[in-house]
């Protein structure tokens, strides 16, 4: 049995063999909701202890169009929530349902997850990495650019988060290159292959063919929120940063958005379209992954 619980979990030819499937899954859509029922007669449980709109619906939305029943679970609503040990939740839950996606804070908490309940489990993210928005996100690129090979990506704001993680590993296995401005404090203790680490923004987004950002106070940070607002001042994706890109950059934010801060609105609305079709494309990733980690119960 495999998971996905990092983007490091699948090899390069594993990831094209996905987003090969996610396209066909989009292209098919509405025929393949009446026949291709991969799930028939499965439910699959949403263990969700942060909030969620993309991630959620998506999944949701793809689980029931695959023939399966969504089970939503937040931690509000399950014993985990008062304190029962995530590995019971684990033997209890993996007894009774098919496969489990799960949003957690504690990276460990979802390894121990698939390690005890012997069902397929899928990291929606933690405060370690996000790999199902980064799937997503070079569905988007190639969907627009063709391949990423070789080419220029510019991450401004948090290189520490979990979505820039995900990014990391993506740059090591896809072969891109991959800048990441920050200021020093939130840039990550270790760099992979095909990562470099810069304090100016400027330079980071000279010649990036995208520019990336997420927000600047993640989930789980709310108590950092003023600080942090200070310190990426001058990390944000605005007119007068563009310009050191190339003049077709696509600029991409996994949302949700706070126009003003990490990116302006004008830049927000100018490349809306290509974030919009970010967003959609979570829907059918998310069915890609499903239906390859599958294919090894």
């Amino acid at each position: 049995m495999r998971h996905y619980l990092s983007f490091a979990d699948f090899s390069a030819e594993e990831i094209h063999k996905v987003l090969q499937s996610a396209r066909l899954w989009k292209q098919h859509r509405y025929e393949w909701i009446r026949s291709k029922r991969l799930l028939e007669g499965e439910t699959w449980a949403l263990l969700f202890s942060k909030s969620s709109t993309r991630t959620r619906v998506s999944f949701e939305v793809g689980l029931r169009e695959m023939g399966a029943q969504a089970l939503f679970l937040s931690d509000k609503e399950i014993q985990a929530g008062r304190g029962e040990p995530i590995i019971d939740t684990a033997r209890v839950l993996g007894r009774m349902v098919h496969g489990a996606v799960i949003r957690t804070h504690e990276h460990a908490d979802i390894e121990t997850f698939a390690q005890s309940s012997g069902i397929i489990t899928i990291n929606a993210l933690t405060n370690e990495e996000h790999p199902c928005q980064v799937l997503a996100d070079l569905l988007t690129w190639e969907e627009l650019r063709g391949s990423i090979r070789g080419h220029r990506v510019a991450f401004i704001g948090d290189a520490g988060c979990n979505v820039a993680r995900s990014w990391m590993i993506a740059a090591r296995l896809l072969s891109f290159e991959l800048v990441l401005a920050a200021p020093r404090e939130y840039w990550p203790s270790v760099v992979d292959k095909n990562c470099t680490l810069t304090e100016d923004a400027y330079q980071a987004a000279k010649g990036a063919h995208l520019l990336y950002t997420d927000v600047w106070v993640s989930m789980g940070f709310e108590h950092q929120k003023q600080q942090r607002l200070k310190d990426f001042l001058g990390y944000q994706i605005n007119e007068s940063l563009l310009e050191f890109a190339a003049p077709d950059a696509l600029v991409m934010h996994c949302l949700p958005a706070h126009r003003g801060m990490e990116i302006t609105e004008e830049a927000f609305e100018a490349h809306s379209a290509t974030i919009f079709q970010q967003a959609e494309n979570r829907l059918h990733v998310q069915k890609a992954i499903v239906e390859f980690l599958i294919q090894w119960r």
